[in-house]
């Protein structure tokens, strides 16, 4: 038997603020809160967040979204308050780099 991904976690000062934007974000809900662990669903994996003491400087993990519309679901994110980062291509795949209101990364996709 092998390991699988069920839960991609995100470290934050505020869990049920952020749990609630990426559930707006991607079409979920959040289905558990224990006090400082929110978990939500939103796809095939699961969504935890965790109460820490200070937001790390930077991630050593992101989320990559994928769409099929790229510039309409940027605006949409946007919208609900991420960031766009910067955009960036390779030959197959355009992809937006984003804040969410948490400032963790994360990539918006389509073609990949």
């Amino acid at each position: 038997m092998t390991a699988r991904i069920v839960n991609v976690t995100v470290n934050t000062t505020d869990p049920r603020a952020l749990a609630e934007w990426w559930t707006k974000a991607l079409g979920g809900e959040i289905i558990a809160e224990h006090g400082d662990f929110v978990f939500a669903s939103a796809g095939p994996v699961g969504l935890g967040f965790q109460r820490v003491d200070e937001r790390p400087a930077s991630s050593a993990m992101h989320l990559d979204l994928g769409c099929e519309d790229r510039a309409a679901e940027v605006a949409r994110l946007t919208a609900l308050g991420a960031e766009h980062v910067a955009d960036h291509e390779v030959p197959g795949v355009t992809w937006t780099i984003m804040r969410d209101p948490d400032g963790n990364l994360f990539c918006v996709s389509e073609g990949h």
